[in-house]
């Protein structure tokens, strides 16, 4: 199972797609990563959903990576009488921690942090932004809202505080408890919501303890005053674009893609798009052109994976969707003009040290002459992402002795992970890389490929040795 493609396909499992034939048929029809929502169903939901997962990767035989989404906390409103409440234009209700049931007067929000940040002036924003509130006076306990406009308000509404950072943690006790259950379930990558500031990520790496690669999620405005920060503790990036258009303008969300997109690629780590990619496709089998643009343009900007949220979850057509955004991205990567395009959305020298610049000598080895593929040999996936990082057009094989460390890199770009076992010297592990090159596809007889290594073997990203090979014919 080859991918004829280098950006990533992300799938949320969910009661549409968690049979194990579904997931078998996604994983064939183009899934790289399988996303587990722990804002929805149960823990056994989700063991379910992983075990089916890796009855797959048993049929394929190539890694396929678990990515388990926490929750992260979720701040709604109280209850109204008879369920809801409709406020015109200038109406003023009042929020407090008072949690007796509501009215169009005066409701219960059941958040002391969030009057801790109120200042007069400041909005709110309920049901992601259908309704918009604004503070007219506040304390401790209380807020005196304006509706700005109609707002419809019901119960248990989500509520949003755009450009403020709030005094809570991003690990809700629910997240703590998921977390643990997703580790020891095995998961290969973890993404933290509602990140805020760097010692969100630092809290999740505390508790992760390498067990899992981390991934924050950009939702929250608040985080990019702390960008830099954030990046320096994570493995990876995910843009999560359905929050961000709630909680900023509309028309900043794409700006902003493209600017964490640029980020991820310029410090090597893998970056997903995420939301909304294909969402007419929950109740259609075709997406609108839009979507499908919208597809094309992540993956001229080079992002590492595209995710499908709840058009597989719960969606009528998820093999459709899978099937759908995998013939866009092979498309634009047919496209002569994509290598330019994706080069020219990367910003600034990527020569850091020694390292990257035996990856920059592969990879401008590579297009010099008619190189099948590259293919490295990788403890901790860190060459595999030094390499990744150019994205070189040639496919990249990754090989590596240790099969969560496959699992992981199944969310880089281009790149084809496989077990190997460890070599014992630099041609032991040139054999190796031709022959599983041969078996897979990646090279045929008398094609030449690059192959990139360290020595010693095992030490994180000590690309040192550039060797030139060619498949027996």
């Amino acid at each position: 199972m080859i991918r004829d493609r280098r950006a990533r396909i992300v799938a949320t499992l969910g009661p549409a797609s968690s049979a194990p034939q579904t997931v078998l048929a996604l994983a064939q029809a183009g899934v790289d990563v399988f996303r587990l929502n722990f804002s929805h169903g149960s823990q056994k939901d989700h063991q379910n959903a992983l075990n089916a997962v890796r009855a797959a990767e048993g049929v394929l035989e190539r890694p396929l990576g678990v990515l388990a989404d926490l929750q992260g906390p979720k701040l709604r409103l109280g209850e109204f009488e008879g369920g809801s409440a409709t406020l015109a234009d200038q109406d003023m209700i009042r929020l407090d921690l008072d949690p007796r049931v509501g009215n169009a007067t005066r409701v219960c929000l059941p958040h002391r942090e969030i009057f801790a940040v109120l200042k007069p002036g400041i909005d709110l924003l309920v049901d992601d932004g259908r309704a918009r509130l604004r503070v007219v006076d506040c304390g401790p306990d209380f807020a005196d809202m304006r509706a700005i406009g109609e707002a419809q308000l019901s119960n248990h509404k989500g509520v949003n505080l755009p450009g403020a950072a709030l005094p809570i943690s991003a690990l809700t006790d629910k997240d703590r408890k998921d977390l643990a259950f997703a580790l020891r379930i095995g998961v290969d990558w973890v993404a933290l919501s509602f990140v805020q500031r760097a010692d969100d990520m630092a809290e999740l790496r505390q508790l992760v303890q390498g067990r899992a690669a981390v991934l924050a999620k950009i939702e929250k405005p608040s985080a990019l005053g702390h960008l830099d920060e954030i990046l320096d503790l994570c493995d990876g990036l995910m843009v999560a674009r359905g929050d961000l258009g709630v909680e900023l303008d509309l028309q900043e969300v794409p700006v902003l893609q493209k600017t964490l997109v640029r980020e991820a690629r310029q410090r090597g780590i893998p970056v997903i798009v995420a939301t909304q990619m294909l969402e007419s496709m929950r109740d259609a089998p075709t997406p609108t052109r839009a979507e499908t643009s919208d597809v094309a343009g992540a993956v001229y900007e080079g992002a590492d994976a595209l995710m499908l949220s709840a058009e597989t979850a719960a969606g009528h057509y998820p093999l459709q969707a899978v099937a759908t955004m995998n013939a866009i991205i092979e498309r634009v990567e047919h496209d002569p003009r994509w290598p330019d395009v994706m080069d020219a959305e990367h910003g600034g020298s990527l020569e850091d040290d020694a390292t990257d610049s035996m990856v920059a000598a592969a990879r401008r080895a590579a297009d010099a002459g008619s190189t099948a593929c590259l293919a490295c040999y990788t403890a901790t996936g860190k060459t595999a992402l030094r390499l990744a990082k150019r994205r070189p057009l040639q496919p990249l094989l990754a090989l590596t002795p240790d099969v969560i460390v496959a699992r992981r890199m199944s969310l880089i770009w281009g790149v084809e992970p496989r077990v190997a076992p460890h070599p014992d010297s630099v041609e032991s592990m040139t054999q190796m890389a031709v022959q599983t090159a041969a078996a897979t596809g990646l090279a045929r007889p008398g094609q030449r490929m690059l192959v990139l290594a360290g020595m010693p073997f095992g030490s994180p990203g000590a690309a040192n040795i550039l060797r030139l090979a060619y498949v027996p014919r």
